[in-house]
């Protein structure tokens, strides 16, 4: 099975449609299709990691097409990041976060600067000090 029918078999074993997924994971609806078309691209390392989330299957299999498809529950836990499990409930937030991880070394210093600004705007213009 090709990594493209094992993206689409994930997604439909999750009763998501690709829009839904593609939310889930941060990116258009047109990534998803891409991903799942045989003439399509492959999703970054990053987003089949989220895609294996999502869909509650094997990042291995889901990558590889080795191993069981579907986790067990105690699989299930141990592979959802600490991040992803107890500090990010907000949707916007873990948006965020995907764009953090995604951006180059380089930019990632921009990024925070502007949060920061936008932060700081928000509290009325003070300082926060130690962030």
């Amino acid at each position: 099975m090709t990594p493209h029918a094992r993206i689409r078999l994930a997604r439909r074993h999750a009763g998501l449609s690709q829009t839904a997924l593609a939310a889930a994971v941060g990116v258009q609806r047109s990534a998803v299709s891409h991903w799942e078309s045989v003439q399509g691209k492959h999703p970054k390392t990053t987003h089949m990691r989220q895609i294996a989330l999502v869909t509650s299957v094997q990042f291995e299999w889901l990558a590889t097409g080795r191993g069981r498809m579907t986790l067990d529950p105690d699989t299930q836990m141990d592979s959802v990041s600490a991040v992803d499990a107890m500090l990010v409930e907000d949707l916007l937030e873990m948006r965020l976060l995907h764009a953090f991880r995604d951006a180059p070394a380089r930019s990632r210093i921009a990024l925070v600067e502007i949060v920061e600004q936008l932060a700081t705007r928000r509290i009325g213009g003070r300082a926060r000090a130690g962030i």
